[in-house]
């Protein structure tokens, strides 16, 4: 018995060392999806980058006191967004004024942030790094940090060919992490890609409502756009004007960053403040909650009154087919984890 027992266990040991040697494939383009932005010819993504990104990104290191990670606040079972907080919480408990938006098919990205203040992917963890409501961090203590750790030269040097650890190496590496967060599972993708599978009749419905009343925006088939626009949430004056502070501009005022409408059930609360903690209340907000305004998105103000005209059928419909873009098997890849990251 305690021979089989033992021929049990290393039947095991070669699986997972198996799947361990055979999970990453390198960024792949989904079928159904378009070229990335990101240059993935200037910047490959390799094994050894994307396994240095995913240390990096749920390493407390980097921030000012440890306490907190870039995972602490991109929690992958939430859709890579801060579950349970409106606003998102940084070191000493601080409070930030926005929702931490989710990580997610960031490779065809062209702005990041809520205000699209910053404008290439391997820029990004300046941000929050730097910021002192999330991270309160220097780079430079962050370099010193990585640099004292043999396990970060030497993970440098099987990335990048050398041990000397750079700010444009830890940024790179971020990045490779990140743009290896593709979500592109659902339901709705299988459909799309003729697997067999079909829409519930609700479902169908309610994707019929949604080309006709909410694609321009959320575009298909990664349900964003990219664009900037005033969804009509506020009217005066606030701690936040949106996409006004990057660029300016008073006719930017309150617009921000079309969000994609991919894994709502684990992305909750919405909206760029987190003010909205169900799909109902976002859905009433467009069918009558919408604030007129001289910013606010032509597309909402082409009826006799702002917003988007819904009638409770057709509200519960939307809602079966925004179901079908939850994609359960992003929020649970093993290769994504925190875990996963510690033990390799």
């Amino acid at each position: 018995m305690k021979i089989k027992h033992i021929g049990a266990i290393s039947l095991l040991l070669l699986f997972v060392m198996s799947f361990t040697a055979l999970e990453f494939s390198g960024f792949v383009v989904p079928q159904n999806f378009p070229p990335p932005v990101y240059d993935m010819a200037k910047s490959p993504v390799t094994k050894q980058s994307f396994e240095l990104g995913r240390k990096l990104f749920y390493d407390p290191l980097l921030s000012r006191d440890h306490s907190i990670s870039c995972g602490s606040c991109h929690i992958q079972s939430s859709g890579f967004t801060q579950h349970g907080h409106d606003l998102s919480h940084g070191v000493d408990d601080r409070l930030g004024n926005r929702n931490s938006p989710p990580i997610m098919n960031l490779a065809w990205n062209n702005f990041f942030m809520w205000d699209g203040g910053i404008f290439h992917l391997d820029l990004f963890p300046v941000s929050p790094i730097t910021n002192p409501v999330e991270m309160d961090e220097k780079i430079e203590n962050v370099l010193i940090k990585l640099r004292d750790k043999q396990e970060y030269r030497d993970q440098f040097k099987s990335a990048y060919g050398s041990d000397e650890i750079t700010s444009t190496k830890v940024f790179k590496a971020l990045s490779h992490f990140m743009v290896m967060c593709v979500s592109s599972d659902s339901k709705y993708d299988s459909i799309m890609r003729n697997t067999g599978t079909r829409f519930s009749p609700a479902e169908e419905q309610g994707y019929e409502i949604f080309k006709a009343k909410c694609n321009s925006c959320h575009t298909e088939p990664l349900f964003t756009d990219g664009s900037f626009r005033n969804n009509g949430l506020d009217t005066t004056f606030n701690l936040d004007n949106g996409r006004q502070a990057a660029t300016l501009h008073s006719m930017d005022r309150f617009k921000f960053k079309v969000p994609s409408l991919r894994n709502l059930s684990y992305t909750v609360p919405y909206m760029h403040d987190g003010r909205f903690i169900s799909i109902d209340q976002v859905l009433n907000h467009y069918a009558s909650g919408v604030n007129y305004s001289n910013t606010v998105d032509p597309l909402l103000s082409r009826e006799s009154k702002p917003g988007i005209p819904l009638t409770d059928d057709e509200k519960q419909q939307l809602k079966a087919f925004l179901k079908t873009l939850d994609d359960k098997h992003f929020v649970t890849r093993a290769d994504l984890s925190e875990q996963w990251g510690n033990d390799s």
